[in-house]
């Protein structure tokens, strides 16, 4: 993060470490766009706390590692239908390790316990960043993942 954009001066180390997961996990860009819109906004007390609370408490604990964080974050955020919060951790999962074929697959799976039609709208936000980030399927339907 540029430092005149964004200042982590005064917060503690679980702060510290959960913005380097955070930024890890869901890019830098990303997480500097969701403190820059906080800012000045009442908003902006929310960003603090998940990322010292979510990045830095949960995130960082032993156990599992940012790759089966992420695979749980997928079946979660469909189950809750957070469509906004899905694609950002759909980019997530890659950066994790996470290939098409797995993401693809966590969504059908989750058909079975959370619903068809949560899976379908899930799908739709899942294959726009899944063509976006990897390209669409060849044209034999084969998975490019990564």
């Amino acid at each position: 993060m540029m430092e005149n954009e964004f200042t982590t001066e005064g917060r503690g180390p679980r702060f510290q470490d959960g913005l380097q997961v955070r930024q890890d996990v869901m890019g830098e860009e990303f997480v500097e766009r969701a403190f820059a819109n906080a800012e000045h906004t009442d908003s902006a007390a929310l960003q603090d706390f998940v990322t010292d609370t979510v990045w830095g408490g949960v995130w960082t604990r032993p156990g599992l590692d940012h790759r089966s964080r992420s695979l749980l974050n997928l079946g979660i955020l469909i189950a809750l239908r957070s469509h906004e919060e899905l694609a950002g951790h759909v980019r997530g999962a890659l950066r994790n390790g996470l290939t098409r074929t797995e993401i693809t697959e966590t969504v059908i799976h989750t058909a079975g316990y959370c619903g068809a039609p949560a899976a379908l709208a899930a799908m739709r936000v899942v294959q726009k960043v899944l063509d976006a980030e990897l390209g669409p399927l060849d044209t034999a339907g084969e998975s490019n993942d990564r």
